[in-house]
């Protein structure tokens, strides 16, 4: 935080967007920012929704607290129209001792407030989720390079296909990588990290199962299972399997490039589950997805043996796709 100086504190920030990841990371990094100017800063959090005009009059009153403040503002589309009226007045003559951090959802509830303090010079912080299968690539680029290494766009495919989509674990698997290598990660060596937790997740389970190999579906699971793999992300990545399949099969023809930014998946995910749907009918599908629905619940619901929940799955799926082929 070095060369950070009172003038270069925004007086007002609004954090705007739905993702929690960002919403805290900007939290905690204009906590950080003023506390380097002023260790004895006063921090204090409020839910909009809570605060009255009387109540947000005193704490932005100059001889409350004496000294730097930092005043955060939660659910700030929640924010009453009164209360939005004060804080939009005191935001065109803000006290240069206070710092006022409002989080915004960024939707159409509260949109007038988030408008108002952006018009009166607010510097804004994007916290939207992303949406876009580009925006993710991005994302973990920048993650990479936020914890100290560089990515290329196929690691970031790679690293997106085996953590998902949830920025949390999309973020703490860039900067685990980065700690665990030289830092220079490529698509291989995403792959080197993987391979051996992929084996062991339920996908080797999934993908065997879905082209109907049944022996090499049991040998997978029993292997995942004696090593001491929890039911629960085996059942989870069979449904996950079944689910990406049936979701490629509905899309139409069309090559894994052009579906992938519609679908919102790497291509080679999606020629993968192009390959895997080959003789499967919509009608199998069906049956399939109720299969892993009821290992689901079984895994995750309290059979007495988990384990046989799941073996039962591998071969009700792989009937449903022998069913499709008749």
């Amino acid at each position: 935080m070095g060369g950070v100086t009172p003038a270069s504190l925004a007086p007002i920030l609004l954090v705007l967007g739905d993702e929690e990841l960002l919403a805290t990371r900007a939290v905690t990094e204009a906590v950080a920012k003023v506390r380097s100017v002023d260790p004895e800063v006063d921090v204090r959090e409020y839910q909009a929704s809570a605060l009255t005009v009387g109540e947000i009059a005193e704490m932005l009153s100059p001889s409350l607290f004496g000294g730097r403040r930092l005043l955060i503002l939660r659910s700030g589309q929640d924010a009453r129209k009164d209360l939005v009226a004060a804080l939009l007045a005191y935001a065109k003559n803000p006290d240069p001792e206070v710092q006022l951090l409002v989080l915004h959802l960024g939707g159409a509830k509260g949109k007038a407030f988030a408008d108002g303090l952006r018009a009166a010079g607010a510097t804004v912080v994007p916290a939207a989720k992303l949406k876009g299968h580009r925006d993710r690539v991005a994302f973990v680029r920048d993650e990479i390079r936020r914890a100290g290494g560089k990515g290329t766009d196929d690691a970031a495919e790679a690293l997106i296909a085996a953590v998902g989509n949830d920025m949390r674990e999309l973020a703490a698997a860039c900067s685990q990588l980065v700690a665990d290598t030289d830092g220079r990660i490529s698509a291989e060596t995403v792959s080197r990290y993987y391979r051996g937790r992929v084996e062991v997740t339920g996908f080797t389970v999934a993908d065997a199962t879905m082209v109907g190999d049944v022996p090499a579906a049991l040998e997978a699971l029993r292997w995942a299972l004696h090593v001491g793999v929890d039911p629960v992300p085996i059942a989870d990545a069979l449904a996950d399997g079944v689910r990406t399949v049936a979701r490629v099969a509905s899309a139409g023809r069309g090559s894994p490039y052009q579906l992938a930014s519609s679908l919102g998946m790497p291509s080679w995910k999606i020629e993968r589950a192009q390959r895997q749907g080959r003789g499967w009918t919509p009608e199998g599908l069906v049956r399939a997805m109720q299969v892993a629905a009821e290992c689901n619940a079984a895994v995750k619901g309290g059979s007495d043996d988990r384990a046989y929940a799941l073996e039962r799955a591998v071969f009700s799926v792989a009937a449903a796709r022998q069913g499709s082929t008749r």
